[in-house]
């Protein structure tokens, strides 16, 4: 069989990865074998963390609603029950953004779970 030589297979390859790894710091940013190891690790933090950024988000926006219920005299827990009593059907991140730009309106779902026994 003949010999291949991998000149432009090789270069297209190399950077392509060294072009993905622009930003890291020193040679993981400029050699191809520390560049490449490092976006093997960073591709397991960005699978993680894809998962991981659902779970921050959902407890932000639980510290929100609490901390807006709190200043109506409710925590959370039965803040939430109230609601779903009442049959006001709006998400976390709703009710998160409710809570911190529109307090008219926060106060008035507070009534609501408050009223619905």
């Amino acid at each position: 069989m003949a010999r291949v030589k991998t000149g432009t297979v090789r270069r297209r390859r190399h950077n392509k990865v060294l072009k993905r790894a622009k930003g890291f710091r020193g040679s993981r940013s400029t050699q191809y074998r520390n560049a490449f190891q490092t976006l093997l690790n960073a591709a397991t933090y960005e699978y993680r963390d894809r998962r991981n950024k659902k779970r921050d988000f959902r407890r932000l926006w639980i510290q929100r609603i609490n901390a807006g219920a709190r200043l109506h005299g409710m925590n959370y827990s039965t803040f939430i029950g109230g609601l779903k009593r009442a049959g006001v059907d709006l998400n976390r991140k709703v009710l998160a953004d409710i809570a911190a730009r529109e307090p008219e309106a926060f106060k008035a779902l507070v009534a609501a779970a408050q009223n619905s026994k």
